[in-house]
């Protein structure tokens, strides 16, 4: 009987538990099937709980809030050694690369600053992946489930110390109709240290 116990104590401490696997191996790729699942799930919950489409837009985007700061954490051990970006077109560059590629496996398009204003910021991406498996009813017909990567952008820029209104639009162009811009207007604190730290 003693035998048997201590072996099945020393098989089950030979297994390494998720708890202490080492957070600097990162996994890449999950199955594109599995999100999509995930995703639509996620946006059918939400759709059951509120009455309009802004207001799903919010949800969605208060998920992806809570996504983006884990993430900023997870991607700075990993792919910084701990350091933080403390000027805005560092964290800018973070966003459209780092996290981007973590989030769909290659950078955005494209970062672009405002015409109008110094403090508007623009990533924009082609077909955004969690726009491209949704079906979208016809009572939510503007729906963008880009909201929730806005959400996870403001996570991210909020949890670095760089606050941000972020919201999600379809700017369609010649031959790319559902073309996704997440549109970032920074807060005045933000600019006026940038200013003071030498400029844009």
């Amino acid at each position: 009987m003693k035998s048997t116990l201590k072996g099945s104590a020393s098989s089950s401490s030979s297994a390494v538990s998720p708890v202490d696997r080492p957070l600097s191996r990162p996994r890449t790729e999950v199955n594109l099937s599995a999100f999509a699942f995930l995703f639509s799930e996620l946006v059918q919950y939400s759709q059951q709980r509120v009455a309009n489409v802004t207001e799903l837009e919010h949800r969605l985007e208060d998920v992806g809030y809570r996504v983006g700061s884990r993430m900023l954490e997870l991607l700075c051990f990993r792919e910084k050694g701990n350091r933080r970006e403390t000027r805005l077109l560092g964290i800018l560059n973070f966003v459209n690369t780092t996290v981007w590629r973590s989030l769909f496996g290659k950078p955005a398009e494209s970062l672009e600053r405002g015409a109008d204003n110094e403090d508007e910021y623009m990533i924009s991406d082609r077909e955004l992946l969690v726009n491209r498996f949704i079906s979208v009813p016809k009572d939510f017909g503007e729906l963008n489930c880009g909201a929730f990567v806005s959400g996870i952008v403001k996570g991210v820029l909020e949890s670095a110390g760089f606050p941000a209104q972020v919201s999600a639009h379809f700017v369609p162009v010649e031959g790319q109709p559902r073309r996704t811009t997440i549109l970032m207007k920074f807060a005045p604190a933000v600019m006026a240290r940038e200013q003071r730290l030498g400029g844009i």
